[in-house]
């Protein structure tokens, strides 16, 4: 069944779904006094494809949350609780809801195709939530069309990023929509599950735990992703995170200027790549950035960006220490995600965002006092610009 909730998760770009919460289990009191109607208008004003409200009193939830929620907004709403009978998706679907929760742990197959099929008949769409590979495998078969990956245990409540990433990675190319849930705080995290095969990320604790929760939202969502490269030090890469840079670049190719001995720790909101030329190396790095070798040249011109060797996004960039009077044209008439680089730095990167308008964009010899070593002050003013 096609419908409004999944076709707002399927457009393009990374889409999400903002949640409204008061507590929860593992947290505690969140938002105590988390007015659902203000916040959902907020959070469709501020892009979010739905809105998730929480109608169980485990939460701070009721019913009476989401009539308030669908009397502020017209952007589809999603039920979310622990449903197991017709009657409990036939009340949500009378108060307001485009879509409900179900969980796989909660039911068998047999209870889970009469709730879908009941679903279908009553005009309601569902977000079928799987945890772990068995219950993915269940959601494929039954035919979900909007399939969430949960990075929380529910029964322990902790969180594995990197199960989850692998989890709707296996999903490439499945039909369905796929959600990221849990555990999303960062731009660069969104990206991450982004970059992996999400078509949506669902957000709530970090939206209400956030000061301004709308402009929370509008931050994960926000493109481009600021990448700083060919850092070599600590004291570099500690500047570029406390500057807001999204993703931090180590030049692997021993013909760099910029050469680092290795991928340095990063912060878990962030993201690391590693940059190779030729072909890529061993690395504990989240990305891989890869260049074209050309003889006589560090590197060639442009690069592919992959996550467990698959293609995320194509870097273009200029010609190795030349320039293109088109370069900023040819970027702008590429297709799929692309991530600006090439002689970027603080004075021109807002021009050449607007001409581009990249999902990333990557600087790295303009932010320097002398290869591999970065200026504080121009790394800030360049992450400052690019925002």
């Amino acid at each position: 069944m096609m419908g409004e909730f999944r076709d707002a998760l399927a457009a393009p770009g990374l889409a999400a779904i903002a949640e409204v919460k008061r507590r929860s289990p593992s947290a505690g009191d969140l938002r105590p006094d988390a007015d659902p109607a203000r916040l959902a208008a907020a959070f469709a004003g501020a892009g979010a494809a739905a809105i998730s409200i929480l109608v169980d009193e485990r939460f701070g939830g009721s019913i009476d949350d989401l009539r308030a929620a669908r009397a502020a907004t017209s952007a589809p709403l999603l039920a979310k609780g622990f449903f197991t009978e017709q009657l409990a998706l036939l009340e949500l679907k009378r108060a307001g809801a485009d879509a409900a929760l179900l969980l796989l742990r909660d039911v068998d197959d047999a209870r889970a195709a009469d709730l879908i099929s009941y679903a279908q008949h009553i005009g309601l769409e569902l977000l079928v939530e799987a945890h772990d590979a068995e219950e993915l495998e269940r959601a494929i078969v039954l035919g979900a069309d909007v399939i969430g990956v949960n990075a929380r245990d529910l029964s322990t409540f902790e969180i594995n990023r990197a199960g989850q990433l692998d989890l709707v990675a296996r999903c490439r190319g499945h039909a369905g929509v796929l959600v990221a849930e849990s555990g999303i705080h960062s731009r660069a995290q969104g990206a991450t599950a982004e970059a992996a095969g999400a078509d949506a990320i669902l957000v709530g604790s970090a939206l209400m735990q956030a000061d301004d929760p709308r402009a929370k939202l509008e931050e994960i969502l926000s493109r481009p992703l600021v990448k700083v490269c060919g850092l070599t030090r600590l004291e570099d890469v500690d500047a570029a995170v406390d500057a807001g840079a999204d993703m931090l670049g180590f030049i692997l190719a021993d013909e760099s200027p910029r050469r680092a001995a290795e991928v340095l720790p990063v912060p878990d909101d962030r993201l690391s790549v590693a940059v190779f030329v030729g072909e890529a190396g061993d690395a504990d790095a989240d990305l891989v950035q890869v260049y074209a070798r050309e003889e006589g040249r560090v590197r060639g011109r442009d690069a592919v960006l992959l996550r467990d060797g698959k293609a995320v996004a194509q870097v273009v960039d200029l010609p190795w220490q030349e320039q293109d009077p088109v370069h900023l044209q040819r970027a702008a008439a590429a297709t799929g995600r692309v991530m600006l680089a090439g002689r970027l730095g603080p004075d021109n990167v807002r021009d050449a965002i607007r001409a581009v308008h990249p999902w990333a964009v990557d600087a790295a010899s303009r932010l320097e006092t002398e290869p591999g070593v970065k200026d504080h002050d121009k790394v800030r003013a360049f992450v400052a610009a690019a925002r």
